[in-house]
């Protein structure tokens, strides 16, 4: 009977806030995929319901797109992917800061590789043009 009550006020809430989708469904799935023992503030169902719609929405956009007045499933694919793919982009991604990193590295080593030449280029003519001047005086 509690539970009930609760659901049926937050169909109410549902009805004021004008959310996208149903509030339950998207709190039923959230409960499907959380661990048990989590607690799903309101604030947190309304936000991921509204969150789901931006996506959505997002996606559409990518779909408005194309110049086909038809959307197949290889378009919703390649729109979808940025979502569905994640994790590998996330890997991508990690691989690419690392070859960056490793090319800086690189960088840095070349030029400190310059300094040091420079600098016994500049002690070297030094040298040889005080050899010379002591040549001179001294002998």
């Amino acid at each position: 009977m509690k539970e009930e009550n609760v659901m049926s006020e937050e169909n109410i809430k549902s009805q004021k806030e004008k959310l996208p989708f149903a509030k339950n469904e998207v709190y039923r799935l959230m409960r499907d995929n959380l661990d048990a023992d989590k607690m799903i503030k309101d604030r947190v169902k309304v936000e991921m319901n509204k969150f789901l719609y931006s996506i959505l929405v997002n996606v559409c956009r990518q779909l408005n797109e194309y110049p086909y007045t038809t959307v197949d499933y290889e378009m919703l694919k390649e729109c979808i992917y940025p979502y569905t793919n994640i994790e590998k982009i996330n890997e991508e991604k990690q691989r690419i800061m690392m070859h960056l990193d490793a090319i800086k590295a690189d960088c840095d080593a070349l030029a400190m590789d310059v300094e040091r030449s420079m600098k016994l280029k500049d002690t070297a003519e030094r040298d040889t043009f005080a050899d010379f001047t002591a040549d001179e005086d001294g002998q």
